[in-house]
C-alpha cells in the first residue's frame, strides 16, 4: 500500500473524543445515535453502508446517514487535490456511532437533537436514495440458472451455508443459498413468518418472497425509535402482511442485531439462524453465512411443551431467548415452537440479550455461555496451548487501551476453554488470530471501495487501540471463491497447529466488541451485554466426532463431505508491513479501486 495513505492512517490520525466504551455516560441511546443531516454513506448494522432503493433501509439512525457519499463515487485522479480533505472530527463524530459494535459514542451533548434539528433530517430528499454506490446500474439481475432448482447439492450433515455471490464462477455458488431460495417452495409451503433483523428494506424483502407466499403474514422484530422506527412503519403501509415488534434496547449503545428467520409452513417449522440484514446489498457481493434448521415436524397433539428436544438443548434455549423479549408479539410464536420437534437440532444456541446479570444468569448470555458450552461439552486434546484461536468479523468495538482490558483477559480465556480442567488463563503459546479486511482488500473486493461501509472500524477507535492491530489476518478466501467478496460474516473457531482440525466452529451475528459480548464488571460478579446477538455453536461430541476435519474442497458442495466448510482460506496469513486495517471513515485517494472510484468521506 502506499505510504502516504499508511501515514494517514498511523501518523497523522486525530482525534477529538477520547472516551473509552467504560465510561459511556448513561445518555438516551438511540439519540446519540442521530445522524447529522450531512452524514455519509449510510451504515448498517455491522455497519454496513447500505445501497439500497428508494424506500430507505432501516437499520439504526446513524448507519442510514452514512449512505450518501457512496451514492456519489469519487473519481480517480493521478494528483488528488488537497481539497480532498476529510471534515473535521467534531463533523465526523457521527461516523464512529454508526457502528452497531463500535460502542465508543461522539461525545453525547452533541447527539441531542432538538425539535429544530429533526425536520431537516427527516425530509423526503434524505429518503431518496440512489439504488446503489456505483450508480443506477451496479446490480445485475441473476440470470435464471443462479438459482437452484433442487437440494441435491446441499450437504446437510452440518447445515452451514454461504450465501450465493453473484460476479464469481458458478461452482462456487453450488450449494450456496439465496434469500429467494430459502424462502421458496423447495423448503416448505410457507404459511407465516417472523423476520429478527437489524437493518431492512423491506419493498425488498418481499420481492423475494415468491409470488404465491408474497402475502402471508410476516412479523418484524427490529431495534427501531423515533424517526427510524416511523420510517420504518412507514415503509410498510403499502403492506398490510406486515407487523411489527419492537425490541426493547434499555442499555445505551446497544443494537438489535440478531438475524434469524422463524418460518411456519403446512409441513412443520424451520428456524434459520444468519449474518445477512434484509438489504439487497447484504445479499449481492458480500460473502455471508447462515445454519438452516432441518424441517422441524409437529408433535402429536397433547404433548407436553417439553417434548421434542434436541441433544443439545436447543429448544428450550430458544424459547428462553424468544421470551427474553418480553414481547406480546411473540408470545403465539413461542407456543407454536412448543408444539414441534426439535429433536433432530445438532447445534448449539449462544445469544445476547441486553442486560446486567449476575449469578447463574451470567453464563445465560454472550462469552460467558460460550464458554460454559465449551467447559461442559468439549474435552481437552493433546498440545491444546498450540490450537490457535480463531476470530473473524466484519465490525471492532472499543477494547481499551491495551489487550488485557478485555481482548486478551476473560474473551481469550473464554475461546481457550476446552473441557472442564480449563486453565485459569490462556497459555501464552496460544496464538488469537483475528481476520479483518485490510485496505487492500476492500479497494480490489467487487464492490470496491463502498464494501468498506459494511465495515465500520473508525478512526476513533482504532487510534485508540493501535496494540490490536498486530493480531490483524487479512481476509484470503479461495477456498470458497470469496476472496473478493468482502465479509460481512463473523465466525469464530479452535483450530488445530496445522489448521487440519477444529475443536469447535461458531457462526454469528456478535462482531468482536464488548456490546455484542458482553463485559465483566463489579469485580467480575457482574455481566453487561448492550445488544440482541445470535448464532449457532458448533461442537464435535454432538456429531459423534472428536474434531472436524477442516474440509478441502468446499465448493462444489457434495452431500458425502465430512469436512466443515470453513469460508476463508487456513492458515490465515498476517498483513504485510505495507498493510494497514480498513478503516472507512478516513479517505483512500492514492489508488482506484475495482470501478475507478477513491473514497472520500464527507
Amino acid at each position: 500500500m502506499d505510504k502516504g495513505l499508511a501515514d494517514s492512517q498511523h501518523g497523522k490520525w486525530t482525534i477529538s473524543d477520547s472516551e473509552d466504551e467504560d465510561n459511556i455516560p448513561p445518555t438516551p441511546q438511540k439519540d446519540s445515535n442521530k445522524p447529522k443531516p450531512k452524514l455519509s454513506p449510510k451504515r448498517n448494522e455491522d455497519n454496513h453502508s447500505v445501497k439500497e432503493p428508494s424506500a430507505p433501509a432501516m437499520g439504526s439512525e446513524a448507519r442510514k446517514a452514512a449512505h450518501v457519499n457512496q451514492t456519489i463515487p469519487v473519481k480517480y485522479e493521478s494528483n488528488p487535490s488537497p481539497s480532498v480533505k476529510r471534515k473535521r472530527e467534531t463533523e465526523e463524530a457521527g461516523w464512529n456511532l454508526s457502528s452497531s459494535d463500535d460502542e465508543t459514542p461522539a461525545p453525547a451533548p452533541k447527539k441531542e437533537p432538538k425539535k429544530s434539528d429533526v425536520n431537516p433530517k427527516k425530509k423526503k430528499t434524505e429518503d431518496k436514495r440512489p439504488p446503489s454506490p456505483h450508480g443506477t446500474s451496479y446490480y445485475k439481475e441473476e440470470p435464471a440458472d443462479f438459482f437452484e432448482t433442487n437440494l441435491l447439492s446441499m450437504n446437510d450433515m452440518y447445515r452451514f451455508y454461504l450465501n450465493k455471490v453473484t460476479g464469481i464462477p458458478k461452482k462456487f455458488n453450488t450449494g450456496a443459498l439465496h434469500i429467494k431460495e430459502i424462502l421458496s417452495p423447495m423448503f416448505g409451503t410457507l404459511k407465516e413468518s417472523v423476520q429478527f433483523n437489524y437493518c431492512f428494506d423491506i419493498p425488498w424483502m418481499v420481492e423475494q418472497y415468491p409470488p404465491e407466499f408474497r402475502d402471508k403474514p410476516v412479523i418484524l422484530v427490529h431495534g427501531e425509535k423515533r424517526e427510524s422506527k416511523a420510517r420504518l412503519i412507514q415503509q410498510a403501509k403499502p403492506y398490510p402482511h406486515i407487523r411489527f415488534c419492537q425490541a426493547k434496547l434499555d442499555i445505551a449503545f446497544g443494537t438489535h442485531h440478531t438475524k434469524m428467520m422463524l418460518l411456519w409452513y403446512e409441513e412443520g417449522f424451520r428456524v434459520i439462524i444468519l449474518t445477512s440484514n434484509l438489504i439487497r446489498a447484504d445479499w449481492y457481493q458480500k460473502t455471508q453465512g447462515m445454519w438452516m434448521s432441518p424441517l422441524y415436524p409437529r408433535l402429536p397433539e397433547g404433548s407436553p411443551g417439553t417434548a421434542g428436544e434436541s441433544p443439545t438443548n436447543f429448544k428450550s434455549d430458544l424459547l428462553e431467548y424468544l421470551e427474553a423479549y418480553r414481547a406480546p408479539e411473540l408470545a403465539e410464536c413461542i407456543d407454536r415452537i412448543k408444539q414441534h420437534d426439535l429433536s433432530e437440532t445438532r447445534v448449539y444456541l449462544i445469544g445476547s440479550t441486553p442486560g446486567r446479570y449476575q449469578g447463574p444468569a451470567m453464563e445465560k448470555w454472550g462469552h460467558l455461555r460460550l464458554r460454559k458450552l465449551l467447559s461442559e461439552h468439549t474435552k481437552p486434546v493433546q498440545n491444546e496451548e498450540r490450537w490457535h484461536v480463531l476470530g473473524q468479523f466484519s465490525s471492532i468495538g472499543s477494547m481499551g487501551l491495551d489487550k488485557t482490558k478485555w481482548l486478551a483477559a476473560e474473551f481469550q480465556r473464554t475461546l481457550t476453554t476446552l473441557g472442564k480442567a480449563g486453565k485459569s488463563l490462556a497459555s501464552p503459546e496460544t496464538q488469537m488470530l483475528l481476520v479483518y479486511p485490510s485496505v487492500e482488500n476492500v479497494r480490489t473486493s467487487l464492490e470496491g471501495y463502498p464494501a468498506g461501509g459494511s465495515l465500520p472500524y473508525s478512526i476513533q477507535t482504532a487510534q485508540k487501540q493501535l496494540w490490536l492491530h498486530s493480531y490483524f489476518h487479512g481476509w484470503h478466501a479461495d477456498v470458497t471463491g470469496r476472496s473478493n467478496a468482502m465479509p460481512h460474516i463473523k465466525t469464530y473457531m479452535r483450530v488445530s497447529p496445522d489448521f487440519t482440525q477444529l475443536a469447535w466452529f461458531l457462526v454469528t451475528s456478535a462482531n468482536l466488541s464488548k456490546a455484542a459480548w458482553g463485559a465483566l464488571e463489579k469485580n467480575n460478579t457482574q455481566v453487561m451485554v448492550r445488544s440482541y446477538e445470535l448464532g449457532v455453536l458448533y461442537l464435535p461430541s454432538a456429531f459423534n466426532m472428536s474434531t472436524f476435519p477442516v474440509e478441502k474442497n468446499v465448493f462444489p458442495a457434495s452431500s458425502s463431505s465430512k469436512g466443515f466448510p470453513v469460508p476463508f482460506d487456513l492458515p490465515p496469513q498476517h498483513y504485510s508491513s505495507k498493510e494497514q486495517p480498513w478503516i472507512w471513515n478516513i479517505p483512500y485517494t492514492q489508488a482506484p479501486d475495482t470501478h475507478g472510484n477513491v473514497w472520500v468521506p464527507s
